[in-house]
């Protein structure tokens, strides 16, 4: 079911799936709530799916703040909860999506009984990181949000993936389209911008899961494994031979590792 609520001055949609105890799963930079597809119709039997497009995407508004953080979309999302009446949930993120995922874990740790970083990473971004998202919003406001899009994507799959299903990553290229430039340079500054967040791993008092590729550039394996440890409970996966998309590349395997750890949590 497609619904819509207000936020602030945006119209938000997101979708429900399924009955049980609620895990809303969180879509990254570039990509819209439909990236889950392949995990909705799996998880739906054993769960209450919450699926928010982020402000910016998909069919919702962008948010209209002059200077928007990462902990804006978390309280899109503390806002999203409270519209449905749900007092805690489950809430899982993909690579963008778990930055929010943290941040709302920082902000509402009493709204959580679990959450996950799907290919994310609690570290704040490296010099070398920021100078490239810089890069990236000049090439965005010259360009325009689908050629970057379409020069990026491609490199968020393992090699393999990328030479045997041309087709699927094609798709995900042609939902680019979908993105304005301001969306995506609102996302980028936000995300440049965020603060290192390990110490809400180190605080955590639920569960988190990691779920990592191991041919990730996005969120290389390397600084994961500093941070699987820090929790008290930790539930840590690696992908072999994947890269950062694991829900399009290995979506049976997620599938099994996402709904072991929503089992794994009292209802």
């Amino acid at each position: 079911m497609q619904k819509t609520f207000q936020y602030i001055q945006s119209t938000i949609c997101y979708t429900i799936e399924g009955k049980g105890q609620p895990v809303v799963l969180l879509h990254g930079f570039g990509e819209e709530s439909s990236i889950w597809n392949g995990q909705i119709d799996f998880l739906k039997h054993n769960c209450t799916l919450i699926i928010p497009d982020l402000p910016g995407s998909g069919k919702s508004e962008m948010l209209n703040n002059e200077a928007v953080e990462i902990t804006d979309f978390a309280t899109c999302i503390s806002a999203l909860l409270e519209q449905e009446n749900i007092e805690q949930c489950i809430l899982l993120g993909h690579s963008m999506g778990g930055y929010i995922s943290l941040a709302f874990a920082e902000m509402f740790p009493q709204k959580l009984k679990a959450f996950g970083l799907v290919h994310s990473t609690a570290f704040a971004d490296s010099a070398e990181k920021k100078t490239g998202r810089q890069q990236g919003i000049k090439m965005i406001n010259e360009y325009g949000a689908f050629a970057f899009l379409k020069n990026t994507i491609p490199n968020l799959f393992s090699k393999e993936f990328k030479e045997t299903h041309e087709d699927e990553v094609a798709q995900l290229m042609e939902k680019g389209k979908n993105f304005s430039a301001g969306a995506l340079t609102q996302y980028y500054t936000a995300m440049m911008n965020r603060p290192d967040r390990t110490v809400v791993l180190k605080d955590a008092k639920v569960p988190v899961l990691f779920i990592i590729g191991e041919e990730d550039v996005a969120a290389p394996l390397d600084d994961l494994l500093q941070q699987v440890h820090l929790p008290d409970i930790s539930d840590i996966h690696i992908l072999p031979g994947v890269g950062h998309m694991g829900m399009m590349e290995v979506p049976e395997l997620l599938n099994k590792h996402l709904l072991s750890f929503i089992d794994s949590i009292g209802k």
